[in-house]
């Protein structure tokens, strides 16, 4: 497998995993509808987790544009891939979302409620100040660059070890998203990732879905803008640190 299409498979299962958490929690008539907060944050982090397993021996599991320009300003990583692990990680968003809508279809169709259908593709702020907005996606992608940036190599090379347990190594970026989700994730829904909300915004566009109640494309420039700051502050602090 290449990197390239190890990060589209691996950002393909975080927002499969990761958007279909949210569509089992917001649709009708699913089984964990209106489950809440905390099942939403959960999900999240074991499709980071499930994301990092299956992509990290190819791509080192960026999985993220965030991630990938942060590792690259703090010199952990080569800007001239940076380009191409974007285009994958858009695109394994983007199927993704697709799988998500495809698998929850019918539940889609049996919910009148826009907002919770566009909830399931990207984030939207839970009070609308964008100054705010944005700081808050500054401030949480701060938090998981910065961490990512002082994670050591968990891998376990030795030949004896059963199988499997190599993957521990995901365990910390799983632990990292989900303190995030709970701890700065209610005010704009932590997209943390430009390429999460991005993508499956851009598919929610095309989808024939009733009643989207628009993609709010106004907004759309927050998760985005807010994660590449986020990332460009937290390498920067590393590199002063260190």
């Amino acid at each position: 497998m290449t990197p390239f299409i190890a990060e589209i498979i691996g950002t393909g299962l975080l927002i499969l995993l990761g958007g279909g958490v949210v569509a089992n929690v917001v649709l009708n008539k699913t089984a964990g509808n209106n489950s809440g907060w905390i099942v939403i944050t959960t999900g999240w982090a074991l499709a980071v987790y499930i994301g990092v397993v299956v992509s990290a021996p190819y791509s080192g599991a960026h999985l993220n544009p965030a991630v990938s320009i942060g590792l690259a300003f703090a010199g952990k990583f080569d800007w001239e891939l940076v380009p191409l692990f974007i285009l994958a990680q858009f695109i394994g968003a983007m199927i993704g979302s697709f799988l998500v809508w495809a698998v929850y279809r019918n539940h889609f169709s049996a919910t009148d409620n826009g907002d919770a259908k566009k909830a399931v593709f990207c984030t939207a702020p839970a009070i609308r100040h964008y100054p705010t907005n944005l700081i808050s996606e500054i401030v949480g992608t701060f938090v998981l660059i910065f961490t990512i940036l002082y994670f050591t190599d968990a891998s376990i090379t030795d030949s004896e070890t059963a199988v499997g347990l190599g993957s521990v190594g995901a365990i910390p970026v799983a632990f990292l998203v989900w303190a995030i989700g709970l701890s700065l994730g209610g005010t704009t829904g932590y997209a943390i990732n430009p390429a999460r909300d991005l993508g499956p915004r851009i598919v929610h566009a095309l989808l024939p879905i009733k009643n989207k109640n628009g993609n709010d494309w106004g907004y759309a420039w927050i998760p985005v803008l807010g994660p590449i700051v986020g990332a460009s502050l937290a390498a920067l602090l590393s590199i002063i640190l260190n």
